[in-house]
């Protein structure tokens, strides 16, 4: 009997769901492929889940390293938390002073950031020791992040001597020491850390991307053997509804006159969220809905119930990401406010732009995020504002909110043209399959021969 091929795609967050590993995992099941997503604990979630026939396992750090990573609990979590305020709160007033506003685009080194860079990659291995008791060896590992490259390398050198081919995908879904929290990391440590990180690259091999910039930042900072494979993270195209589809305007319970302004995402620090919501206030008969989960929340909530927002500030829970760009057709514009701060927010395409493209909703994006400025100019697809002035905002969603029902019929047409004719994941795809079968060819009369020997008891 043939052996099937066995991927295992690893993501370092709870899986809750993560839709680049959903879509990635069901084509390759598709092709033939036996597929496990493998994810980090949470409470509240169960240690096994499936997404249909495919496996979804969720680990805890596990090994000698677990209690180094463990998040601080009782008084220490208290005097963490408070630190971190007090902190930040001077940081803040620091950058309102002249002569330092360039602070404005850095992050403040609270001590939970210093902490979390000063400890990597001591959570991935961690987390890597809780993975290998649950999961099967495998011939290919599709690592999605940096701290799933770590797992994945390990892994696959423990499924190479157990008979299995043992090949890693890096995906590269942002740049590692791009991100703000390493924005204020000192320039001798972050050389340490460019060591680290570029000998991980080796290790991999072959690279994915999510888009062509970033393909030409990796082509110049690491030198690949092969070039990267782009897989822009755009859901499958469906026909469009004959109607807007109404599950958004129900859900947040504002009448038919209200315009809605969507925001799709984590709701969190460095996203725009306050700007925008100041932004719709400035509008008539316009509510900004904040639909996502993240640490900010609660206090998004908690802006629905001041009185000054009260009608024009609605929060929603997450939906499935299948069902995000159906949700998202309801609204009347949709909105991506991040700050241009770093590379990876520049650079940037992020689910909620396919998304709203995929439900023919004009965007207004951040002035200073280059690929979806790009795609929004060149296509007339909305809007560009600068994301820390809401006098802007509110100019740019004006400017797509009262445009002429023509106008508006002609952007929609085009956002649903791309989608179906070039930005989808049926589309995508391909690429990445293509590396899938050239990286682990499919068994055709008995098990692949992958130059390695199986130990006793493998599968």
């Amino acid at each position: 009997m043939t052996a099937r091929r066995r991927a295992i795609v690893l993501v370092h967050n709870p899986v809750a769901p993560y839709s680049r590993a959903l879509r990635i995992a069901r084509s390759l099941e598709a092709e033939g492929w036996e597929v496990v997503i493998a994810g980090t604990a949470r409470p509240g979630l169960p240690a096994e889940d499936r997404d249909g026939t495919i496996r979804i396992v969720r680990a805890r750090p596990a090994g000698p390293l677990a209690p180094l990573v463990a998040p601080p609990g009782g008084r220490r979590a208290t005097l963490v938390a408070r630190s971190d305020a007090v902190v930040a709160t001077l940081g803040r007033r620091l950058a309102r002073l002249p002569g330092l506003r360039l602070l404005r685009a850095a992050r403040t080194p609270t001590p939970r950031r210093v902490l979390g860079v000063l400890r990597w990659p001591l959570p991935a291995r961690a987390w890597t020791e809780g993975l290998r008791p649950v999961l099967p060896p495998a011939d290919l590992y599709h690592a999605c992040g940096i701290a799933a490259l770590v797992a994945a390398t390990a892994l696959a050198a423990d499924a190479r001597d157990r008979g299995r081919a043992g090949r890693v995908v890096y995906d590269v879904i942002d740049l590692f020491l791009e991100g703000n929290a390493y924005a204020t990391m000192p320039r001798a440590l972050r050389r340490v850390y460019e060591r680290r990180e570029l000998g991980m690259v080796r290790r991999a091999d072959a690279i994915v991307t999510i888009n062509e910039a970033l393909a030409a930042v990796i082509r110049a900072r690491w030198s690949p053997r092969d070039e990267p494979v782009v897989v822009r993270n755009c859901p499958p195209w469906e026909p469009p509804a004959a109607s807007a589809p109404d599950d958004l305007r129900r859900a947040t319970g504002l009448p038919a006159a209200t315009r809605l302004v969507l925001f799709l995402g984590i709701l969190g620090a460095d996203r725009g969220l306050l700007e925008s919501g100041e932004a719709v206030l400035r509008i008539p008969d316009a509510a900004f809905v904040a639909m996502g989960f993240g640490p900010w929340y609660e206090r998004m909530r908690a802006l629905d119930r001041d009185p000054r927002f009260a009608g024009h500030h609605v929060t929603l829970p997450p939906v499935h990401p299948d069902e995000v760009p159906r949700w998202a057709a309801g609204a009347d514009a949709a909105l991506i406010a991040v700050p241009g701060d770093s590379l990876n927010q520049r650079l940037s395409t992020p689910n909620k732009f396919w998304e709203s493209l995929a439900a023919g909703v004009p965007l207004v994006v951040g002035r200073d995020l280059a690929v979806m400025r790009g795609l929004v100019e060149a296509h007339d697809l909305g809007a560009v504002a600068d994301p820390a002035d809401p006098d802007d905002l509110a100019r740019a969603l004006r400017e797509v909110l009262d445009a002429p029902p023509q106008v508006r019929a002609r952007r929609r047409e085009r956002a649903l043209a791309l989608h179906r004719d070039r930005y989808r994941w049926e589309v995508e795809v391909r690429g990445l399959l293509e590396l899938a079968a050239r990286l682990v060819p499919e068994p055709t009369d008995g098990a692949v021969d992958y130059g390695v020997r199986p130990a006793a008891g493998s599968t």
